[in-house]
């Protein structure tokens, strides 16, 4: 990536140019390698949030993007091939976890640093390690479902069903760990758990399908750990023409979550705009590249870290969180289909 691309990726999204710090290393090479493409937030705001504040922050820098497509094979071979183009810095997104602590040794034998980013390494401590608080959004998004169905009038012992995330993904073990906590609490039953290979929203609807032959209409809730997989029991549930729908819980905001919460089939998702923690990855790298070294807001892991909190969005807040915030637009959300439901909730006239 070069400077112009750099600076003109920066003035697209209304960043401008103007004077940055000099740096040690003014023209490094940074790496920023994410982990799949089932989830769409990589290419749409992982990675232009990233490359805007580098742009910012180190205008000289080169910047290098991979994605690992779920594959640890290959997202070890695009770890070893930034390292020999140079990168003193890598940004890492895992596809296993487990298997990216040899990663992190293999880059800090060679004075690499390595920002762990979204999902953490828990068997060797990364440089740093920047994210959303996991286990946090886990018990925001169960403990949300809990209160609703309270409130609903839903009685003590009524069944939900727990889709985590995958089991290869640390990140996913937190929110797991969030999502047990508020259900354990709660005086409502798991009646089954599902972790999901690869975030995979296809086999999400494939487990739930399953669930819903086998419990039918004892299901009064679904835990899902982000929208992907949301959208998958969802899925089932219409297929098998369950009216209505149980409430389930999401995660990430994506359009189509937002589109389902406004249409009323999916009960809530959390808002945490990715650009935000791309932006404290950058930071975290312009810091390291100053040879300077980064503020620990918390740690986790061993790991000096950042953990940032998000909201919780269902219908009742959805156009404070979402849209008067400017995370989405009502023309990007409120298409066609979704009209008639946009107006009824004052989004659009």
């Amino acid at each position: 990536m070069t400077k112009t691309n750099l600076m003109a990726a920066a003035s697209a999204m209304g960043l401008g140019c103007f004077a940055v710090p000099a740096f040690a290393q003014d023209a490094a090479t940074v790496a920023f390698l994410m982990p799949d493409q089932a989830s769409t937030r990589y290419e749409e705001h992982d990675w232009p949030g990233f490359q805007a504040a580098m742009g910012e922050l180190c205008p000289d820098c080169t910047l290098i993007y991979q994605n690992g497509n779920a594959d640890v094979a290959l997202q070890q071979q695009q770890f070893n091939s930034v390292i020999a183009q140079g990168a003193s810095i890598i940004v890492l997104d895992p596809v296993d976890s487990s298997a990216a602590a040899a990663l992190v040794q293999i880059a800090q034998s060679q004075d690499v640093k390595v920002i762990a980013y979204d999902r953490p390494v828990p068997d060797v401590p990364a440089d740093y390690y920047v994210s959303f608080d996991n286990e946090g959004i886990g018990y925001a998004i169960a403990q949300s479902l809990v209160e609703h169905l309270q409130a609903e009038g839903v009685p003590e012992g009524s069944g939900v069903l727990q889709i985590n995330g995958s089991p290869t993904d640390a990140a996913a073990g937190l929110i797991r760990d969030g999502i047990d906590q508020s259900l354990d609490a709660s005086q409502y039953e798991t009646l089954s758990e599902f972790d999901t290979p690869d975030w995979a929203p296809p086999r999400a609807q494939e487990w739930a399908a399953g669930q819903i032959t086998r419990f039918g209409d004892q299901i009064t809730g679904i835990v899902a750990a982000n929208d992907g997989t949301a959208g998958g029991a969802i899925a089932a549930l219409k297929a098998a023409g369950v009216e209505p729908i149980p409430p389930v819980t999401g995660n990430d905001a994506t359009i189509a979550a937002l589109q389902r919460i406004i249409a009323g089939d999916q009960y809530n998702t959390i808002s945490k705009p990715s650009e935000i923690v791309a932006k404290a990855a950058a930071e975290v790298a312009a810091t390291f590249l100053k040879g300077e070294t980064p503020e620990a807001k918390t740690t986790l892991y061993d790991t000096p870290s950042e953990l940032f909190v998000p909201a919780v969005v269902t219908r009742d807040n959805i156009k404070a969180e979402i849209f008067d915030t400017g995370i989405q637009t009502t023309d990007e959300v409120c298409t066609s289909e979704y009209v008639d439901a946009c107006r009824e909730l004052g989004l659009i006239d």
